[in-house]
């Protein structure tokens, strides 16, 4: 199994909020989670919603995820894209495991936005 695992649908719409989750399977000790964020050839952005049902409104290209909320290992997250594409767009996703200010695993996932 993976240190770190992003798990969400692979296909977003514009104006509709979609959710995902990153898992934790790291042995060692960590301190946070940072997810970034990049919609490739735009220079959008998207909106965080929530982080673990509650709502947060930070329009970004990354989210801070302590590990004090990281509840059991998995933090839970939703967010929207709100312009109207012109084209097709791959959205990357990078999550890494911090520690002690140092990247130690990441994952990757792209998703399509349409």
């Amino acid at each position: 199994m993976k240190d770190i695992l992003i798990e969400m649908n692979k296909s977003i719409r514009p104006n509709v909020e979609f959710s995902g989750a990153i898992t934790v399977n790291y042995a060692g000790n960590y301190d946070s989670v940072v997810l970034n964020t990049q919609i490739l050839d735009s220079n959008e952005l998207m909106l965080f919603t929530s982080l673990n049902g509650k709502k947060i409104s930070s329009r970004s290209s990354r989210l801070f995820i302590s590990k004090d909320v990281m509840l059991q290992n998995r933090a839970e997250f939703s967010a929207i894209i709100t312009f109207e594409p012109q084209k097709r767009y791959e959205v990357k996703f990078r999550a890494s495991i911090i520690e002690q200010h140092k990247e130690v695993e990441s994952d990757v996932f792209f998703a399509e936005l349409a």
